[in-house]
């Protein structure tokens, strides 16, 4: 086990370790929509890429996510598959949000010999996630 300072400096390590190998600018939450980010997430048993549709109001929130459920053929077919859609996630706050994402399981940050092979799953699956997006951003920004 790790004590919590450990934790966070190999934390700190994965990531820069993890720009380093893919040093490019990632698209995350410079969506031009508000709250609706692309994240990265790791810890001692998955990766995570993943799609958060935060908005306060259910009504846009529930408006995005059916646009890219609207797309969900096209996405899984060119860019992506196995992505998991939920319309309404919990998160551990007790906030309901939507959440689109694709994880890999056995990884963790916390054992380097994992370290490449997330690495690449971040890569190849954020690099997905955002063609799809930049290909698409006008229709799934469209709520109005």
């Amino acid at each position: 086990m790790y004590s919590k300072e450990e934790s966070q400096k190999l934390k700190r390590e994965f990531w820069v370790s993890f720009a380093e190998k893919y040093p490019r600018k990632w698209v995350l939450y410079d969506t031009k929509i508000k709250d609706f980010s692309f994240k990265f997430y790791v810890d001692n048993k998955k990766a995570q890429v993943l799609i958060d549709i935060e908005h306060r109001s259910d009504e846009k929130r529930n408006a995005y996510y059916e646009k890219l459920e609207a797309l969900k053929n096209i996405l899984e077919e060119e860019f992506i598959k196995d992505l998991i859609f939920e319309k309404e996630y919990t998160l551990e706050s007790g906030k309901t949000i939507s959440r689109i994402w694709v994880e890999k399981l056995g990884v963790g940050f916390s054992n380097r010999n994992y370290w490449d092979a997330i690495f690449d799953f971040y890569y190849e699956k954020m690099n997905a996630l955002e063609m799809f997006y930049l290909e698409y951003d006008e229709f799934i920004k469209d709520i109005e």
